[in-house]
């Protein structure tokens, strides 16, 4: 019998953690704007309100919020919808940054991150334009902060997969 040797690697995701006072004007804007977005949510199954704002380089902020549907797959995230937004509106520009922040039971939640759909559709649109995409998670008065959406997906699906 012939064996082949284990293999093993190590990923490793840099996440900067800093306190809502640290964030530069702008960030504290996409902040807000997120955590803004979560009103306008349409959670009336879990309640579980999120909301995600885009900053693109021309300066616009496009909101997205979470949309459920009794047929829970027809829903759709925040992230997806405030990316899809910003695509369909601004096409020619890219996308910088994401925030992303949600509401649950009278209180913004510290238990937010992209579902793995949203961390492809983040990826996909790095792809798009080339250059990547800063990504906000708040969580209370901190701030989890990754430079990339490779950082949220190292093992993904991409377009050098379909050649």
């Amino acid at each position: 019998m012939h064996y082949i040797a284990m293999k093993e690697f190590i990923l490793n995701t840099k996440i900067t953690v800093y306190h809502i006072d640290e964030c530069s004007d702008i960030e504290k804007k996409l902040i807000e704007a997120a955590k803004s977005a979560t009103k306008k949510a349409y959670a009336p199954y879990s309640q579980f309100k999120v909301g995600a704002a885009v900053l693109l380089e021309n300066g616009e902020i496009v909101i997205g919020t979470n949309q459920e549907n009794a047929a829970y797959p027809s829903g759709l995230c925040a992230e997806r919808t405030a990316i899809f937004s910003a695509n369909a509106n601004f096409p020619e520009h890219k996308v910088e940054a994401i925030a992303i922040a949600a509401f649950y039971k009278g209180k913004y939640s510290t238990d937010v991150t992209p579902c793995g759909g949203c961390r492809q559709v983040l990826l996909e649109t790095e792809t798009r334009f080339k250059s990547p995409i800063k990504i906000l998670i708040s969580r209370d008065e901190e701030i989890y902060k990754l430079d990339n959406a490779t950082d949220l997906l190292p093992l993904h699906f991409g377009e050098e997969m379909l050649q």
